[in-house]
């Protein structure tokens, strides 16, 4: 039974570096765990010590998971679905372009068409069945074709495109980038298992090899703040207890 106390918040900024918290509640239900500093890279996971500030910055948020034989925390390493971009260039005003997965072509999509245009036009192909992608993005693009269901998980075909039937602006095309590869397993020492997210920012000193934090197992974010990339959809295997909840 959790046993839940008033809080009066006396500054704004009091979890300015949490945008990623979606509610105070349940911030309370957290558990001190000890972190291996060894397996957090500077710049990605933490902010490399300055002339102002001496000690390293390990940023809240970052997905955790736990090393079986150590009993420390390291950084979650379960699979990872690939992302891919489609970006329109050249600012056309008219025409389409088209999409080709492994061989198979889409139809004709509209230069300013919907994400969920794009996402049709890839699961009317024979080798994409729907629910195996999610498109994201505004008309006209850039969209970004995230690679679910039976395809989850897996380092997938690159995209290609064709932008010759885009008319209007300057010499308009499309390009593919691969912002996220895909099937990234780190390995089998217990990390692919999500445990929770870093609740708040832990300082530590150059050289250190382990800190403590709090644990956030039990909450409600916004996936898309958090401060590396981490898609709750890929997840997989979670400890048990862990009830964290995305918006």
């Amino acid at each position: 039974m959790n046993d839940f106390q008033p809080m009066t918040v006396l500054r704004e900024d009091a979890h300015a570096e949490r945008a990623w918290l979606a509610s105070l509640v349940g911030t309370n239900d957290t558990n001190t765990i000890t972190l291996d500093l060894t397996k957090f890279t500077s710049g990605v996971h933490y902010e490399p010590p300055t002339a102002w500030e001496p000690r390293a910055t390990l940023k809240s948020g970052i997905a955790l998971g736990k090393i079986t034989a150590s009993g420390l925390y390291a950084p979650y390493s379960g699979v990872s679905s690939e992302v891919q971009s489609v970006t329109i260039t050249g600012s056309p005003t008219g025409g389409t372009f088209t999409l080709t997965y492994s061989g198979q072509t889409t139809a004709a999509i509209p230069f300013d068409a919907q994400a969920i245009q794009v996402q049709q036009a890839l699961e009317n192909l024979s080798n994409i069945a729907e629910g195996d992608v999610l498109v994201d993005g505004q008309p006209g693009g850039p969209y970004y074709v995230r690679f679910a269901g039976a395809l989850a998980g897996t380092d997938t075909a690159a995209l290609t495109a064709s932008g010759a039937g885009l008319t209007g602006g300057s010499s308009p095309g499309v390009t593919i980038a691969t912002p996220r590869a895909g099937g990234n397993v780190a390995g089998t020492d217990g990390t692919e298992v999500f445990a929770g997210l870093l609740a708040q920012e832990v300082l530590f000193a150059p050289g250190s090899t382990k800190a403590t934090g709090p644990l956030l197992w039990f909450g409600e974010v916004y996936a898309n703040k958090l401060p590396v990339s981490f898609d709750p959809a890929d997840v997989t295997s979670v400890a048990p207890g862990v009830n964290i909840h995305y918006r």
